[in-house]
C-alpha cells in the first residue's frame, strides 16, 4: 500500500491543469503552492485485501507546488514530497507493519517524492503528466491521468486551482516484495490537489 505515491504525486494533478490552462479564458499563469494549511488535498491509495475487498488509505502529509505556464502548458511543472510514516490505513497495527521492514522502511526512506518531466494534453480539461517518483529508495518514471476541476478567486482574496490524478503503481518496482497475493500487486493511487496562486 505504499502505493504512496504519490501521489503521490500526486500532486500530480495539478499539472493537469497547466494543460488545459490551454483553455483558460483569464490565463491563470503563475506559482502555486499546495493547500496544506487548509487540508485541502488528499493523496490516497486503495490495494484489493485478498481479492475480497478494498484497503484505502491514504498519506496525511505531504507538500509541494506546481507552475502553471498558462501559454505554453507544456512548459508547466509541478513537484512534491510526502513523508511516508503519515500513512494512514485507520488500523494503528498495519500501519506499524507498512511502515516497517516489510514494505515501507519509513526509517530509512522517510520520503517520496515526485518531479515532472512532461506534460501532454488529452483533451479540453486532461492531461498525462509523466514524472520520476522515488518510493522506498527507487526512482520510476511513472504517468498520472489527471483532469482539471476549476479554477478563480476565492473568498479570501486569493487565487485557486483545483485538479484530479490517478496511477497504478506496481509494488515490485519500487522493490517492494512480500507477498500479498496475486491480486495485491498493484495499489492504485488518487490524488486531489488545490493550489493557492502565490
Amino acid at each position: 500500500m505504499l502505493m504512496l505515491t504519490l501521489a503521490k504525486k500526486i500532486t500530480l494533478p495539478v499539472l493537469a491543469l497547466l494543460l488545459s490552462s490551454m483553455a483558460f479564458a483569464d490565463k491563470p499563469g503563475g506559482t502555486y503552492a499546495f493547500d496544506k494549511k487548509g487540508a485541502h488535498q488528499f493523496v490516497m491509495f486503495k490495494i484489493s485485501h485478498l481479492g475480497y475487498s478494498w484497503l484505502y488509505g491514504r498519506f496525511n502529509d505531504f507538500d509541494g507546488s506546481f507552475t502553471v505556464d498558462a501559454d505554453n502548458p507544456e512548459n508547466s511543472s509541478v513537484q512534491a514530497t510526502i513523508q511516508v510514516a503519515s500513512l494512514d490505513s485507520n488500523h494503528a497495527e498495519r500501519d506499524k507493519h507498512l511502515r516497517g521492514d516489510d514494505f515501507l522502511e519509513v526509517d530509512e526512506y522517510p520520503t517520496a517524492t515526485f518531479k515532472s518531466t512532461k506534460i501532454e494534453k488529452t483533451g479540453e480539461k486532461t492531461a498525462k503528466i509523466t514524472g520520476d517518483f522515488t518510493l522506498h529508495g527507487v526512482t520510476k518514471p511513472v504517468t498520472l491521468d489527471a483532469k482539471l476541476l476549476g479554477y478563480g478567486d476565492d473568498p479570501w482574496g486569493g487565487y485557486r486551482m483545483g485538479l484530479e490524478a490517478s496511477t497504478t503503481l506496481k509494488l515490485a518496482d519500487f522493490g517492494i516484495t512480500y507477498d500479498l497475493g496475486p491480486a495485491s500487486e498493484t495499489v492504485d493511487i488518487i490524488i486531489s490537489m488545490e493550489g493557492v496562486r502565490q
